[in-house]
């Protein structure tokens, strides 16, 4: 089963995107993204939804 979980910028803790992530592995996800408040591409983190 997936679940869904927000991508927050590590800088200003801004939640900008969202993806999908298997519940059985229960990893976090870690993405490079563009923040648009940042400007610049930082480090996403996973959180719920």
């Amino acid at each position: 089963m997936r679940e869904i979980v927000v991508l927050e910028c590590s800088v200003c803790k801004n939640r900008n995107y969202t993806s999908t992530i298997d519940t059985r592995g229960g990893r976090k996800v870690e993405v490079k993204k563009f923040c648009r408040p940042c400007r610049a591409h930082v480090i996403h983190k996973s959180r719920k939804a």
